[in-house]
């Protein structure tokens, strides 16, 4: 890849300038989780909630969140402009979506701090619309809270890592936090990427991560502030 084509993936597309798209969906007959046995877009139930993460490729993100005892998950493409967008798409960097993970959750069972120390962890939130050798805005790191609560979660996490990572030369987080009603609707992928390796086992993986451990709220820097 010649450096303006890095150039012009890592820079976010206007809205102005973003693929039309499309009114159909690209995943009209979404098939159950391939894993959980669940309905991969099923609503929450008033013990559960939703999030969405978006942490670099999709397809180990989502494994993540399924082995860490989600009630279902999902891939698919967020915060961006461009209205059910294809893969290809997402991948000119010209709709302004993130590859992101639908993670519906009940929280007695896996608590928001234990998936979101999970997400720190497994990529790099210090790089900035990349992740390893996958370059883009659609690898950005990002957090769709559906709650006022998870925001300041996520948030108050934030704060904690950064000064963890400080601690060890790291640089900044440039993990975006946009509620999910500024962020815009969550667009399903297409069926093949769908629990991709539990479809593809020995399939990609990117690695990309800091090495450095992020505290859960109440231990580290963040039971400072109690």
């Amino acid at each position: 890849m010649f450096v303006w084509e890095q150039s012009a993936k890592t820079t976010m597309v206007a809205p102005e300038d973003a693929l039309a798209g499309r009114r159909e969906l690209v995943l009209p007959n979404p098939q159950p989780h391939t894993v959980l046995g669940t309905d991969i877009l099923a609503e929450p139930e008033e013990d559960q909630e939703i999030i969405y993460l978006a942490s670099g490729c999709f397809w180990g993100a989502e494994k993540l969140a399924w082995e860490l005892g989600a009630d279902s998950t999902a891939v698919g493409y967020m915060g961006g402009y461009t209205p059910n967008p294809t893969y290809e798409e997402v991948c000119t960097a010209k709709t302004g979506h993130a590859e992101t993970v639908r993670v519906l959750f009940t929280p007695e069972k896996l608590p928001l701090e234990q998936l979101l120390q999970a997400f720190f962890e497994s990529h790099d939130p210090t790089s900035l619309n990349r992740q390893g050798g996958d370059i883009g805005t659609q690898y950005r790191s990002a957090i769709f809270p559906t709650t006022q609560a998870q925001e300041d979660l996520a948030r108050k996490m934030i704060a904690g890592y950064q000064e963890v990572l400080s601690q060890h030369g790291k640089g900044e987080i440039v993990t975006e936090v946009v509620p999910t009603l500024s962020a815009g609707p969550f667009f399903p992928a297409e069926d093949y990427h769908q629990q991709y390796l539990d479809k593809n086992p020995d399939g990609y993986q990117c690695h990309s991560r800091t090495g450095v451990a992020c505290p859960l709220p109440g231990s580290g820097p963040l039971a400072q502030e109690k």
